[in-house]
């Protein structure tokens, strides 16, 4: 159920960021803001979105990892966790990451690139789970020197999405996609039934292969799992971030199949991958974004929609 990145972008700053922070799904809803794209007529005016919202609450960097390059392939060369650890992390190092950081100072010609391990508790997202998710983020911005400092003195403290992300900017989501079971070639491909009376069979693909060869290829679409993939959506808009306390988001009883929100949310523009109190992966955009990214006017929440 937890996605896994394949590969972190590199950002142009100044100052080394994280790249990614873990989030859970919680409902759809409509969003209503100021259309701020220039040269459109629309420009100024009311734009209906439909939104996703994604509850964020505090995660723990709870140690760091150096990789490097070993006879062609990536290898771990090293890490370090915090002193102290949340509850149902039982990873321990006998060193410090300060130390760790001091003796790895004047290595780091060998590092390819660092990484941070970062933990979340699904229970303060309002889930069941009581064992935390753990997770490697990678780390972006500035020179490896400058990375190795600001993931140390992290370690073993909190940080927050408005902290990596801002309302207004562009990300990618990785998450895992609803499962639909096992499914005919029609549903999930999407290839059109064939002729009344022209065969046996209506839900078919007419031809799967010749005689000679006598080989099926890959390409010929065939009945299989759909859904309960990783996807990756990119370029999401933030519209906002915000916590309950400010804004008031759970409608009267509660989101459906989720319930109330209690942390931190970001509201994203469009739809993300999963089902509801799925956990995703909000990653910072791999492709170049060329659109601005300015904070959003946001004039009305509806939750109807989240129902």
């Amino acid at each position: 159920m937890v996605p896994k990145v394949q590969k972190w972008p590199e950002v142009a700053s100044a100052t080394p960021t994280l790249l990614g922070f873990p989030a859970v799904k919680v409902a759809t809803m409509h969003v209503i803001t100021v259309d701020d794209r220039d040269k459109t007529p629309n420009f100024g005016k009311p734009l209906f979105n439909p939104t996703s919202i994604l509850a964020v609450p505090d995660a723990s960097v709870i140690g760091l990892r150096l990789y490097g390059r070993e006879n062609g392939a990536g290898k771990a060369l090293g890490e370090v966790y915090a002193k102290t650890l949340p509850k149902g992390v039982k990873k321990k190092t006998s060193i410090e990451p300060e130390a760790f950081a001091a003796a790895w100072k004047d290595k780091l010609a060998g590092v390819t690139r660092l990484a941070a391990v970062v933990s979340i508790l699904p229970r303060d997202s309002g889930l069941s789970q009581k064992e935390p998710l753990i997770f490697e983020v990678g780390i972006g911005g500035g020179d490896k020197a400058s990375q190795l400092d600001y993931i140390t003195k992290l370690v073993g403290k909190g940080i927050k999405f408005s902290e990596v992300f801002k309302a207004g900017s562009y990300v990618d989501v990785i998450g895992i996609t609803k499962g639909k079971g096992f499914e005919g070639s029609i549903t999930r491909f999407g290839v059109k039934r064939k002729q009344h009376k022209s065969r046996k069979s209506v839900r078919e693909v007419g031809v799967i292969g010749p005689w000679h060869p006598a080989a099926v290829m890959y390409t010929v679409a065939r009945a299989g799992q759909r859904g309960f993939h990783q996807r990756t959506e990119t370029g999401k808009r933030i519209l906002s971030i915000s916590n309950p306390k400010d804004v008031p988001l759970t409608p009267s009883g509660g989101f459906m199949h989720f319930g109330e929100v209690k942390t931190d949310y970001a509201l994203l523009r469009g739809t993300v991958p999963g089902s509801n109190r799925r956990v995703v992966m909000v990653r910072q955009p791999a492709r170049p974004v060329l659109k601005k990214s300015t904070p959003v006017q946001v004039i009305e929440l509806s939750t109807r929609v989240g129902r």
